[in-house]
């Protein structure tokens, strides 16, 4: 959806002419590398030297934002003059990831490792890194590592914009795109191996949104089928499983009113434990008995 908002973005900056020597790739490059500095920074307002270390001038600016007005605006802060933004958080994020990958599939880099490493390390590991599922390997460290959640929805754009479905929408955007052609098990498996690590129920719930961006559901599947069969109280469920169940629960079309834990306490797991791992639910539900 949001690549088809930027290919849409791009139409109306070619109907409206533009100045044509910012291409479709220099603007989207240019936004997407202040979209990813910024993000990284926790930073949803920028300033005109954030533009300037981006490759964009004040004068260009402006012309980003009559090119991309849903994209990009420009306002007058109380004190710091003139300030900069994107129309929405989401933008940012996918405009960071849509950098990310682009970097990686185009130019043989990883972003996360730009101005942080010395030359040797760099030069040690730029085959591992500069590969889609290191690159991804990476966000998905980045991301467990944040304690506000700023970089978990940019990590689900990262992953979704390596399925082909989607590499073909971003051939109409721009004319290179690189070669992204890899085997996703090998991420599949690094992020269930970061669910059975057992971070916080928030972590473990947007991971499970990681693999619903490729297209895995191998977890979920296997809790379906125990709360299908009713099972579910005799059921040893491992760590992994239970993040699946308040997963399967929180993003359940089916609202209960009352959410009732004795369905999920056997002989297996006490009150107790069932309590610890459900807790993301209760928290969610309107009453619980």
């Amino acid at each position: 959806m949001y690549t088809h908002f930027l290919i849409l973005q791009t139409n109306i900056k070619h109907e409206k002419d533009y100045e044509k020597k910012v291409t479709d790739e220099d603007m989207i490059l240019k936004l997407g590398k202040l979209a990813f500095q910024q993000l990284v920074k926790g930073n949803l307002i920028f300033y005109g030297e954030d533009l300037r270390e981006c490759g964009i001038d004040e004068t260009e600016a402006s012309v980003y934002s009559g090119l991309c007005t849903q994209i990009f605006r420009e306002e007058f802060g109380l004190y710091q003059g003139k300030v900069f933004s994107f129309v929405h958080l989401s933008i940012q994020e996918h405009l960071a990831a849509l950098y990310a990958h682009l970097i990686c599939t185009v130019n043989k880099r990883n972003v996360f490792d730009q101005n942080k490493e010395s030359l040797l390390s760099k030069l040690l590991k730029i085959k591992k890194s500069s590969s889609l599922p290191g690159l991804h390997q990476r966000a998905v460290n980045e991301a467990l590592q944040s304690k506000n959640g700023h970089l978990d929805l940019f990590l689900r754009f990262l992953l979704g914009l390596s399925l082909e479905s989607n590499q073909t929408l971003l051939r109409e955007l721009l004319t290179q795109t690189g070669s992204c052609f890899y085997n996703k098990e090998e991420t599949v498996q690094s992020i269930k191996q970061k669910i059975r690590e057992n971070h916080s129920p928030e972590k473990s719930i947007n991971l499970f949104h990681c693999l619903n961006e490729l297209g895995d559901d191998s977890l979920m599947q296997e809790i379906q089928h125990y709360l299908k069969s009713g099972k579910i109280r005799k059921a040893k469920l491992s760590s992994s499983q239970w993040s699946a169940l308040v997963f399967v629960l929180l993003t359940s079309e089916q609202k209960m009113d009352v959410f009732d834990l004795k369905q999920f306490i056997g002989s297996q797991h006490t009150a107790d434990e069932v309590l610890q791992y459900l807790l993301p639910v209760v928290k969610e539900s309107r009453s619980v008995r």
